[in-house]
């Protein structure tokens, strides 16, 4: 299911030609709830504004607003949502020519693969940042949020949403319902906000979903920022699940 046009050949291979190309795909997500506000972000994934996040951005919203690269602004609708695998499809109201990215093929990355990610950590869309792929296939387990308020309580915009690995908690309390997923392991800077963004190859191609990273805390619960543990659903959880996401599943 892979759209779009990819990137110019001069312009492959490096963090700028890849940023450049891709951050128009990529938008701000802003979910309002009866808790507050949630921030996040979104991949493009069709002309006419089909958007693909993480399910802990959007759930549970009154309102979704998304922000485009261009400071344009729409009203969102959620299309499905896939909490087993933290996944929501929306759509935007009212849009049209949007540049859409390109699902690549997350089977065939491997350990040590530069990478790029593309987001809105702590509101600051657009922000762009480079590493490597760390490892594959990570046993990642997260908050199942299927809208209720129980999901809602443990979600804290300032760290991050949390999650468990390796028999540890991280960024605050999953609660009694989660859910496992394989996911691939990045050092390429994640910080809140970033999740439900894109993680890209140097050809310009999406192979994930930015959804958790670990975000340690000081004394007085003030965040450090990332260290370089990152997490993302693999694109091709994402393509396998789409069109199920469109049936409102």
């Amino acid at each position: 299911a892979a759209t779009g046009t990819g990137i110019a050949q001069s312009s492959k291979g490096t963090v700028a030609g890849v940023a450049q190309a891709v951050s128009p795909s990529i938008v701000e997500i802003k979910a309002a709830t009866g808790s507050g506000q949630s921030t996040g972000s979104g991949v493009i994934i069709t002309a006419d504004g089909e958007i693909v996040t993480n399910n802990h951005v959007i759930s549970g919203a009154s309102e979704i607003r998304v922000q485009l690269s261009d400071g344009s602004t729409y009203t969102a609708d959620v299309l499905g949502t896939a909490p087993d695998k933290d996944l929501a499809l929306i759509k935007l109201r009212g849009a049209q020519d949007l540049k859409p990215a390109v699902l690549g093929d997350s089977s065939r990355v491997r350990v040590g693969e530069q990478v790029v990610a593309i987001g809105s950590p702590e509101g600051l869309t657009g922000t762009v940042t480079s590493g490597i792929v760390s490892a594959l296939d990570r046993d990642v387990t997260v908050a199942k949020d299927d809208g209720g308020d129980d999901g809602q309580r443990s979600y804290d915009p300032r760290r991050g949403w949390p999650f468990e690995f390796g028999g540890q908690q991280f960024n605050g309390d999953t609660g009694s319902s989660t859910t496992t997923y394989k996911a691939l392991q990045t050092d390429a800077s994640l910080n809140p906000g970033n999740s439900g963004g894109a993680l890209i190859d140097m050809n310009g191609e999406v192979i994930g979903i930015n959804s958790a990273m670990y975000a340690p805390s000081g004394a007085g619960g003030s965040t450090a920022g990332s260290i370089g543990l990152g997490f993302a659903i693999p694109i091709d959880t994402v393509k396998a699940d789409l069109d199920e996401l469109r049936s409102g599943g």
